[in-house]
Formats: C-alpha cells, structure tokens, sequence
C-alpha cells in the first residue's frame, strides 16, 4: 500500500505544480502550527495540501507508522476550488485518488 500511497502523494504534487500553486517558501510557524482543520484561519487549502498532508503522510511512510484510513479530503477540495476560475479538474482527482487508497472506500466525484 505504502506504494499506492506514495504514487497519489507524487500526483498531488505533480498538479500543484502544473497549477502554478507550489511554493518554494512555507509559510510561517505560527500559520503551520493553526489548530484549525485545513488550516482554514491560517493557510489556502493548496497551501496545507503540500506543507500539511503532503509532509505529515510522507514522515508517516518514512516512519512505517499507521497510515489514517478515515479520511475524506475530496470534499473540501471540490469546496474550495469552486470560485476558482481555473480547471482544478486533475488535482481533484488526485485527491480522490488518494481518498480511496487510503480508506478503501469510492469517492463520490461531483458532476
């Protein structure tokens, strides 16, 4: 699985890239350490896919720990890439991707 996992976690990456929205800079301390889920307050949700779940999942398969198999993240991302007016159509689909792996459930994609 750990595979599988690393193949989305890569696609994740790969879209923010193609999107224009990695950064070579994180953001501060004070916004990574929000306690918010998606650091909503603190980050925009491309910013806590790569400097959040992206570096928390990748320490975890480093680590051989438990990966989380309750996880949804594809409804927020549909949720916040709405009044975007760019195709985010890939990285949703990346995400979804990385739904299923890691829960063994179906995501639901919006029409």
């Amino acid at each position: 699985m750990s595979a599988e996992v690393e193949k989305r976690l890569y696609a994740i990456e790969r879209e923010l890239k193609a999107l224009s929205w990695w950064q070579s800079e994180p953001p501060s301390a004070a916004a990574l350490a929000s306690t918010e889920p998606f650091c909503l307050d603190t980050l925009t949700f491309s910013q806590w896919l790569q400097f959040v779940l992206l570096v928390r999942l990748q320490a975890m398969l480093e680590a051989g720990v438990p990966l989380p198999n309750n996880i949804s993240i594809y409804p927020m991302a549909t949720e916040s890439f709405k009044p975007l007016a760019v195709d985010t159509r890939a990285l949703e689909e990346a995400i979804a991707g990385l739904d299923e792996t890691l829960s063994g459930q179906a995501v639901v994609r919006e029409a």
